[in-house]
């Protein structure tokens, strides 16, 4: 059975329709002192014992990873005899470590509280694919980047899939090898840790005159995004296309990269927004 988040109700509707499991009805609810409950329905409860229970769930918030380790132990107090745990976007996890001294590793923390409340973890393209050691439990990624090549136009002209820092490349050269033709390229990325301020330069393939696809794991502020798309128009490219595994795009970001001159822009629905084009149920389906 597939226990949603509030955050990831349409990629668990799409994963119980991939894999022909029954989808839990799960309320969410807040006490008057602020309390949350994410509990199950008492005829999905009833249905639990002696079953699998797969809790989906982006922790896009602190509310939502009090849901994820409620939403295990409703799964636990039903009698589920096995829960499966999918991330589909792993709030905390760029703090994978200390970046100045009395920080705490928030990465491992919250990875190991996710621990004790399940037998497996499925993780979807996390910014760093070491926090999987942070878990106790068996954990797993799923790389949801080859997805991006779905909503691309077929007619991409010579196309160039330009990550925003060779961190990222290899999400650049999946969405590319999905595509089946193009370049791949990087641009130089230098990050300020005590203001956040990012400086960004063109890498060194030639994209004039040709259509460029910016690809990263996730853009949040949309600031190094649209700083790429403006160098990459300073170079006289044709269309620019940006595509991302998690769409966070908080605050004003969806108007910063409008307004940088896009053709369009994509990613998938491990954070649900109105730009989340393709489902990485698919990727998770023989894995649940």
């Amino acid at each position: 059975m597939i226990l949603p988040g509030s955050h990831s109700q349409s990629l668990s509707a799409r994963l119980a329709e991939a894999t022909d499991h029954d989808l839990a009805s799960v309320r969410y609810e807040r006490f008057p002192d602020g309390e949350l409950c994410a509990a199950l329905s008492e005829p999905a409860a009833d249905a639990l014992a002696g079953d699998h229970a797969v809790v989906v769930a982006s922790t896009l918030t602190s509310d939502a990873h009090l849901e994820l380790l409620q939403l295990q132990d409703a799964a636990r107090e039903a009698g589920a005899d096995e829960v499966t745990t999918v991330i589909p976007y792993m709030g905390y996890g760029r703090q994978d470590k200390s970046f100045k001294p009395g920080q705490p590793i928030s990465a491992r923390a919250v990875a190991r509280a996710i621990s004790t409340g399940t037998d497996r973890v499925l993780l979807v393209s996390p910014h760093e694919p070491a926090v999987t050691d942070f878990f106790d439990a068996p954990c797993e990624i799923v790389e949801g980047a080859a997805q991006l090549a779905e909503p691309l136009p077929a007619d991409l002209d010579d196309p160039v899939f330009v990550s925003p820092d060779e961190g990222a490349i290899d999400v650049a050269e999946h969405a590319r090898d999905a595509y089946g033709a193009g370049a791949v390229d990087y641009f130089e990325k230098e990050r300020d840790y005590d203001t956040g301020a990012v400086e960004i330069s063109p890498g060194n393939a030639d994209v004039a005159g040709r259509d460029v696809v910016l690809v990263d794991d996730m853009v949040a502020t949309g600031s190094t995004m649209s700083e790429a798309v403006d160098a990459l128009h300073d170079r006289e490219v044709g269309r620019v296309f940006v595509v991302c595994v998690h769409p966070l795009l908080v605050g004003d970001a969806r108007t910063k990269l409008e307004r940088a001159g896009l053709a369009g822009i994509w990613g998938t629905d491990t954070v649900e927004r109105d730009v989340s084009a393709v489902s990485v149920a698919p990727l998770l389906a023989d894995l649940v």
